[in-house]
């Protein structure tokens, strides 16, 4: 019976369009699977399941498993999917002020050089708003960050 409901649900899953794809965990068969449910868990269950399986480039090439086919890679895409891989790196370096990811970050949200400094030191002050809590999000990370941007003189023209 388990294998009729997991062959139900691929199929199920393979037919669909397009559907909404995890910020976090992108695209893909796993994203399919363990949709609705909240949490760091589950979260790496279905990037796991996607990256194991490798079905986003299926999905992609196809436009099933929730992937579109005619999407454009953002630098909101670019930025989540940095964050989400260098979370604690990211996390060390907002606390301090510095560091080459937290430099990264600033160059995939388009801080100019000038700005940088305003940028670093705004991370820093942030901090315990920006890492709110142990189970924080990529888009969590960024959505405060943008909310501290917007309301920093010099830093609100890079906010969206």
């Amino acid at each position: 019976m388990r294998k009729y409901v997991l062959a139900a649900g691929i199929i199920g899953a393979l037919s669909m369009g397009t559907a909404q794809a995890d910020d976090d965990v992108g695209c893909g068969l796993g994203t399919m699977l363990w949709a609705g449910q909240e949490g760091p868990v589950p979260k790496v269950l279905a990037a796991t399941t996607n990256g194991i399986l490798g079905n986003q480039t299926f999905g992609i090439t196809s436009g099933t498993l929730g992937c579109s086919r005619d999407g454009v890679i953002t630098s909101d895409a670019v930025a989540a999917a940095y964050t989400g891989s260098n979370i604690e790196r990211l996390a060390l370096d907002m606390s301090q002020g510095e560091g080459e990811s937290l430099n990264v970050m600033a160059e995939l949200l388009g801080i100019e050089n000038q700005d940088k400094p305003a940028f670093f030191a705004l991370a820093k002050e942030n901090f315990s708003s920006i890492f709110s809590s142990e189970n924080v999000t990529a888009g969590d990370i960024l959505a405060s960050l943008n909310e501290a941007m917007a309301a920093d003189a010099t830093l609100s023209r890079y906010a969206s």
